[in-house]
């Protein structure tokens, strides 16, 4: 067969279920590549992450297209057992030097803003990390509360003593850090890519935010590794601003994600791409305070996912 690959999101970021689709075609002894819009094909795979990202318009010369990934809403589909656990195709991302995978699947919270929780329930073991590691030294972990798990805490006892480098880009719930010290303690054994990624979405999580710092301090991690998902709402901008300055008084990295709505797609407000230029553009965060901030009329503030902690 001729196999298609469409990485709908772009090419910014390894899609990793066309990864999975692309090592197991390849060891049917199919033919493999990313879609040119010139040839025909007996198959193209068509996956797309983020709701708000534009689809492909072209018409697909196929046999057969399939869709597939959060951006479709298509919280039920799932790749069969014997391509989820495949070591994936790095080839397809060559730039690209880590590993990529889960851990676990799920969370134990249930976020109102989260595809998490009606994608896949509550939280489970999914993988060892040797399953996606190829005998890469560093690797991007997508876990949504690795934490929250037994089996997540005995995976990073393994990633310490292995001493691979890791990034849990989805965050690290820092409710459950300051609830057990001895986390605190496991994560500061961790080598870390750049960042200890953690959410601080409401103010409500204060008192636990602060202590979870504290308890890393101690362990002995630096505060300049911790950083903060900011989920920004429209109408709260002055409280995400009170979250991101407390942050910064305490040396960490707050970083503003504009919130959308999941099932209405509702675009960003010009308030909220404000804040979230103000935020992230470190050279304006520590020049003047939100409400005398006036964005140059240049360039577009990074704008993603909400974080997965409320």
């Amino acid at each position: 067969m001729n196999i298609g690959l469409i990485d709908v999101d772009g090419h910014n970021f390894p899609n990793l279920a066309l990864m999975k689709l692309s090592a197991w075609h390849k060891l049917q002894g199919d033919i493999v590549g990313w879609y040119s819009g010139i040839e025909h094909y007996d198959r193209v795979y068509m996956s797309k992450i983020f709701s708000f990202s534009p689809d492909d318009r072209r018409i697909i010369q196929a046999d057969e297209v399939v869709k597939g990934g959060s951006g479709y809403k298509l919280f039920d589909q799932w790749l069969p057992s014997d391509i989820e656990h495949i070591c994936p195709d790095y080839s397809l991302y060559p730039t690209h030097i880590e590993a990529y995978g889960f851990l676990t699947r799920g969370c134990i919270n249930k976020c109102s803003f989260c595809i998490v929780p009606r994608k896949e329930g509550t939280i489970r073991k999914h993988a060892d990390i040797s399953e996606f590691l190829d005998d890469r030294k560093s690797a991007i972990l997508m876990d949504n509360n690795v934490i929250a798990s037994e089996w997540g805490l005995q995976q990073i006892e393994k990633i310490a003593s292995m001493k691979i480098k890791v990034d849990f880009n989805q965050g690290i719930d820092c409710r459950l850090i300051a609830r057990d010290k001895s986390i605190a303690k496991l994560l500061a054994r961790v080598l870390w890519i750049r960042h200890l990624r953690m959410a601080y979405d409401s103010s409500s999580i204060t008192d636990e935010v602060v202590t979870a710092i504290a308890y890393l301090k101690e362990s002995g991690v630096s505060a300049h590794r911790l950083f903060f998902y900011i989920l920004v709402k429209d109408g709260q901008i002055e409280d995400a601003e009170k979250r991101a300055l407390l942050l910064d008084s305490l040396g960490c990295t707050p970083f503003a994600m504009s919130y959308r709505d999941l099932d209405k797609n509702t675009p960003v407000s010009d308030e909220q791409h404000r804040f979230a230029w103000w935020c992230n553009q470190r050279q304006a965060f520590k020049s003047c305070k939100f409400k005398d901030f006036n964005p140059a009329t240049r360039g577009k503030e990074i704008l993603t996912q909400p974080s997965l902690f409320g």
